[in-house]
């Protein structure tokens, strides 16, 4: 009886840290925000940018979904995708680029051309 006892201590013990081991630690920070913006596509520094003029932010986008960036230059779009915070290289760049960032999950053509 006493080796059973504690071969189930042992097994219930292992289960319990399995079980901890397994569970994702998250804060509630980690939460990426869902958005979905208007606005034309462009490149800058090597990256697709999505400009608006009107506030007059710029996104750099991230292709999501496979999602092919380039069919879209040029043209005017609607994106929806989530927004994180821009990692930028250097002080220079930082100071040049948007602060956002876009991984697009869908987009939509809205006019072939971008207008002012």
């Amino acid at each position: 009886m006493k080796h059973t006892t504690m071969v189930f201590l042992l097994l219930m013990g292992g289960g319990g840290w399995v079980m901890a081991q397994a569970t994702p630690d998250r804060s509630p920070n980690d939460k990426q925000e869902q958005v979905t913006v208007q606005g034309c596509v462009g490149r800058s520094s090597g990256d697709y940018v999505l400009m608006q003029s009107d506030p007059g932010n710029s996104y750099v986008l991230h292709s999501g979904n496979n999602v092919k960036l380039g069919r879209y230059l040029g043209q005017q779009v609607k994106v929806t995708g989530t927004k994180s915070p821009t990692l930028s290289d250097s002080s220079d760049a930082a100071r040049s680029a948007p602060s956002t960032t876009i991984t697009v999950n869908s987009i939509n053509t809205i006019s072939k051309e971008c207008r002012p």
